[in-house]
């Protein structure tokens, strides 16, 4: 029987952090590497449901000290289509690739 979070709606977020700690800004980059794609230094795009967005934010936040920020800002699909960034066609509105091992 397939579970619920498989059928849920994906959408799209933006992931940033600001980790003063080298080790902690390294665990989060771990973390977040498995989920999204990494567009800049501390920013991340992730396609995820409502669920795996709040199990990331709780994974995040026990990385995280007090001193560190985290930020999520969901885009709606309109909005991630009219992304623009230098250099590279950014896809927002498609489905990402998922990761195959071969």
């Amino acid at each position: 029987m397939a579970h619920d979070h498989e059928h849920a709606e994906k959408r799209w977020y933006l992931v940033s952090y600001d980790i003063r700690d080298p080790a902690r800004w390294r665990r989060a980059y771990k973390t977040l590497k498995g989920t999204g794609e990494r567009i800049q230094y501390s920013l991340f795009r992730c396609r995820l449901s409502m669920t795996e967005m709040e199990a990331l934010r709780w994974e995040l936040e026990t990385i995280l000290d007090a001193e560190d920020d985290l930020m999520f800002v969901h885009l709606c699909v309109r909005c991630a289509g009219r992304i623009q960034e230098k250099g590279k066609d950014s896809g927002w509105t498609q489905t990402p690739a998922r990761f195959q091992v071969l």
